[in-house]
């Protein structure tokens, strides 16, 4: 407190102020200073307050209450005014956001859903596209058999003998399998390769809806938890840092073209599997259909092989027994021809020794006369018989040389046709037997 008074208190209506009439202070005017009592009341003087200052207090007191109390009157109107409007504007906020999470549950119920579906079909493409791999894979390996079929056949008809060693119509039907048979597998691999890439892609995009699926799983999981909170709920709590935005947060726009993209990806993939399968079925179905035809013109190249080789086989056994049967008449002639040449020697041996006792007449007895002439034509006639028979012999001889030789050539060549004959049947056509069937070249 101080110890000096400054001013004297003012005349104070406390009914006015109590109801909040405002009041006009008197003016004070100051007081002269009070003579001095002494220092006995020094001490009382300087420690109390002034009626002035009591008053003037008191009416500070009252004034500030009214006002305070005006105030509060004015706050709590407010007070009421913005509860009951926040109390609305709550109720329809917290409903709205209710309807948005239910029609984003809604939403997602949807994408995830199409997702799913998609997931299904590309599961069931690819398990399609894995039984055509293994189709393919079968198909492949039933190519070996026939490749070593007509490899096998090419390297038995190598060993034909003499002038049967030709590049007929069979070699050339074999060599054309051998290069159809090459070129199958080559497309076979390739489409193979083709059906691996497909699924790997297949896999990779189900891959991604699977992860969208999940992804859109959890949130309909937690929008559904969400949606179900009410103001009654006992387990919600604070999160005052729930509401502050990150960086890595899509809009609407970009979450549905996020799906969306992963589904026209899927959609892509699920198309080029149906191009794919399709292509695969038509491939294993060519390329039976071409073994197969040129396997029956293989077949049908031998099968006209053999019947040329019989028919040949016929003609030269035939042949043959016909130089055997002029071989054995020839044989007959020269023993006959040799045993007439045989039979002349006495007849020659008589003219001769007749000559010549003739010529050893004596004198005038040794003249040409009938017995002569008819002696020496004897001679000539036998001379010339021998000449005739002997030449006959000769040509016999060379005759049956040449059947002979006839004969050889013709053994030979029938050998050579029964050679081959045995390769085109027994070797080539009876392992031809084994060629694959046609659900086995599809590979099933």
């Amino acid at each position: 407190m101080s110890s000096e008074v400054l001013v004297a208190r003012p005349h104070y209506d406390s009914r006015a102020v109590a109801q909040g009439v405002p009041v006009k202070e008197p003016r004070v005017e100051l007081d002269a200073p009070l003579p001095s009592s002494g220092s006995a009341t020094a001490g009382y003087r300087s420690a109390k307050y002034s009626p002035a200052e009591w008053f003037s207090n008191y009416h500070t007191i009252l004034e500030q209450a009214g006002t305070n109390r005006h105030e509060a009157g004015s706050i709590q109107r407010e007070s009421r005014a913005l509860y009951q409007d926040t109390e609305a504007a709550t109720v329809t906020t917290q409903a709205e956001g209710t309807r948005l999470l239910g029609e984003r549950l809604q939403e997602i119920h949807y994408w995830k859903s199409e997702l799913q579906q998609h997931i299904h079909q590309l599961l069931a493409d690819t398990e399609s596209l894995s039984a055509l791999k293994t189709r393919l894979e079968k198909a492949l390996d039933a190519t070996e058999t026939p490749y070593a079929i007509a490899t096998d056949n090419l390297n038995c008809r190598a060993r034909r003998l003499g002038p049967d060693l030709v590049r007929d119509t069979v070699e050339e039907e074999l060599v054309k399998e051998v290069d159809l048979i090459r070129s199958v597998q080559a497309l076979l691999k390739r489409t193979t390769a083709q059906v691996v890439s497909q699924i790997k892609m297949n896999r990779e995009a189900k891959q991604t809806l699977e992860l969208d699926w999940s992804d859109k799983y959890q949130a309909y999981n937690l929008d559904d938890h969400g949606g179900r909170y009410s103001n009654m709920s006992p387990d919600t709590r604070h999160h005052p840092s729930s509401a502050t935005m990150q960086d890595q947060v899509c809009n609407g726009t970009s979450w549905t073209k996020f799906t969306q993209d992963n589904l026209s990806t899927a959609l892509q993939e699920e198309q080029a599997t149906n191009s794919l399968r399709l292509l695969v079925e038509q491939v294993l179905q060519d390329t039976t259909h071409d073994l197969r035809v040129q396997c029956s013109s293989v077949d049908r190249a031998f099968s006209q092989r053999c019947a040329e080789l019989i028919e040949a086989k016929t003609q030269l056994e035939m042949k043959l027994s016909q130089i055997l049967e002029q071989i054995g008449a020839q044989e007959r002639s020269i023993v006959a021809v040799q045993q007439a040449i045989y039979n002349k020697e006495a007849p020659l041996r008589v003219a001769q020794s007749r000559l010549y006792l003739r010529s050893l007449r004596p004198n005038m007895e040794l003249c040409r006369d009938e017995p002569q002439f008819s002696l020496e034509g004897e001679l000539r006639q036998i001379d010339a018989t021998l000449a005739s028979l002997r030449q006959q012999l000769s040509e016999a001889r060379g005759s049956l040389s040449h059947l002979e030789e006839s004969r050889i050539t013709l053994e030979k060549d029938i050998s050579c046709k029964t050679r081959s004959l045995f390769i085109e049947r027994e070797k080539c056509m009876t392992r031809r037997k084994r060629y694959p069937a046609v659900s086995t070249l599809s590979g099933y």
